[in-house]
């Protein structure tokens, strides 16, 4: 049996509600034999003999909007994948100092070419990031809700796409799958 962890983006906030018991629902639906939710933004933990990746991705896509009317991306990740965005994780330090402040952004692909030096000239503030494969891990050392990083992206027009998660989640999702 294989274990899945699987993000949607940008639900749960504003008018884009999922309740649990949808998510718990496209799970039984596509045939996982148990799943499970984590925290209220949508982290769906899933345990089957389904395959992942993008496939897994578009089923999930697919399921919601059958079931709900939302259509949302979702990020599949599977333990060996968690197990490397952690080990890569490039602010080791910041992790252990302030985790709820360190975010791992799951995209479905890498940046493109040239984005990540247009983002990195773009960002007025202190905040880091470093892009890993699919992932962007940004250290916000001071408060995340007084940056100005989004805005600072948007005038980018190449804002990465995708759903992030605090280095707190992150690890409790790799400790659920056993990653």
């Amino acid at each position: 049996m294989t274990a899945y962890v699987a993000l949607p983006r940008a639900i749960n906030t504003g008018k884009r509600k999922v309740l649990k018991e949808d998510l718990l629902g496209i799970a039984q639906d596509l045939g996982f034999r148990e799943a499970k939710t984590y925290l209220a933004s949508g982290n769906l933990v899933l345990w089957g003999n389904q395959p992942g990746g993008t496939a897994l991705e578009t089923r999930l896509e697919d399921a919601l909007e059958a079931r709900i009317g939302l259509r949302a991306e979702f990020m599949v990740r599977d333990p060996a994948d968690l197990r490397a965005i952690i080990d890569a994780n490039p602010f080791p330090d910041e992790a252990a100092d302030h985790p709820s402040h360190l975010i791992v952004t799951f995209m479905k692909a890498p940046l493109p070419d040239g984005d990540e030096q247009i983002l990195r000239a773009a960002i007025s503030g202190p905040e880091r990031f470093a892009a890993v494969g699919r992932e962007l891990y940004t250290d916000f050392p001071i408060s995340m809700a007084d940056s100005v990083l989004d805005r600072d992206w948007k005038k980018t027009k190449r804002t990465p796409l995708g759903t992030g998660r605090n280095w707190n989640t992150v690890l409790k999702l790799a400790e659920m799958i056993g990653a």
